[in-house]
């Protein structure tokens, strides 16, 4: 028992091993994020301010770091740079995203179209995104020009996929892989890619973290959907059935609605088709994707690109971002915040 715990701990640390092996640059990061966030402009500067109290994660930029500091990369501040910029598209995103699902809690905390409106942050949504257009000039890599606009294209693409399909609850799995590829994995195997990128790595390489940043993102995101149902966990700053009252069809509700029966069908349909849902429609819901054990078969999904993302390491030498990273792709399974 003593070992399965250790591993368990060993792979929830793998997060904050990242953080620290990177402290440094991370560090470097934030500062760099505030600098291209200021704005003589009051209402931009009182948003941005906000956005960087709501904190985050900061996955995005951590791989970037992380890939570069294990393909070798010392010398320079590119990475720094880099890693800003991925996290500057993913936040622009998230504002896009709130405005669209009329979200009105992430990280904890009230989202910022709730605070100030719709039309602010479609704005500065985009000033952030031409902040990141700046940086990539900046950066002068065509490499990474055509990598991070490529990247920013077709996460809007995502973006309108997703709304495209809205309250679809037969949705096939197919497409929602398509929407979850786009919106979440392209950025995450941009950033891992930017890694490889900065440390002239070839082709093979780069391709490697490239499929490996691909497949942490699709699980990343299922892991994330699955937890919104997952009423067995305590989760920090997400609250059961947040997508489930925007009405966004994630894989939980796909794989309930193949294994419900006729008139349990019948109801999803009822319920997604609404405007708006209540707390006796998602305990409905609830029931039924506990009586069906799909949380399981959630997991059992994700684990397939688990395994995808770790193998693809295996052509980079043994060294601790290595091995961290290889972890990470179970954390992002069995995180819970």
């Amino acid at each position: 028992m003593g070992s399965v715990i250790q591993l368990k701990d060993q792979i929830n640390n793998s997060y904050f091993q990242l953080k620290d092996s990177v402290e440094n640059k991370l560090i470097m990061v934030e500062e760099k994020i505030k600098t291209k966030l200021s704005s003589n402009v009051e209402l931009v500067q009182k948003m941005t301010d906000y956005h960087l109290d709501t904190g985050g994660k900061r996955l995005r930029a951590l791989l970037t770091l992380g890939s570069a500091k294990m393909c070798g990369y010392t010398k320079g501040t590119r990475d720094v740079n880099l890693a800003a910029c991925v996290e500057l598209i993913h936040a622009a995103t998230l504002m896009h995203d709130d405005v669209i699902d009329n979200g009105s809690i992430r990280r904890g905390k009230k989202t910022l179209n709730k605070i100030w409106d719709n039309h602010s942050s479609v704005l500065v949504g985009d000033y952030l995104l031409s902040r990141c257009f700046e940086m990539m000039v900046e950066d002068g890599s065509i490499e990474v020009l055509k990598l991070l606009s490529s990247t920013s294209s077709k996460i809007a693409q995502g973006e309108i996929l997703q709304l495209q399909h809205r309250g679809e609850v037969d949705m096939l799995e197919e497409t929602y892989l398509k929407i979850i590829s786009a919106k979440t994995a392209e950025l995450f195997a941009a950033s891992t890619k930017v890694g490889a990128i900065l440390s002239n790595m070839k082709s093979k390489e780069k391709e490697a973290l490239e499929f490996y940043g691909r497949n942490l993102g699709l699980t990343f995101q299922i892991a994330d959907d699955t937890l919104d149902y997952n009423s067995e966990l305590k989760l920090f700053g997400k609250k059961i059935g947040q997508d489930f009252y925007e009405g966004k069809i994630t894989l939980p509700i796909i794989l309930l609605f193949q294994k419900a029966k006729i008139e349990e069908r019948k109801k999803l349909k009822e319920i997604f088709s609404k405007q708006t849902r209540d707390e006796s429609e998602l305990n409905f819901t609830l029931s039924l994707i506990k009586q069906y054990n799909i949380i399981k078969l959630c997991y059992q999904k994700a684990q397939h690109y688990i395994n995808l993302a770790s193998n693809s390491l295996s052509l980079f030498k043994d060294c601790d971002e290595k091995i961290i990273l290889e972890n990470l792709t179970s954390f992002s399974l069995s995180r819970n915040f």
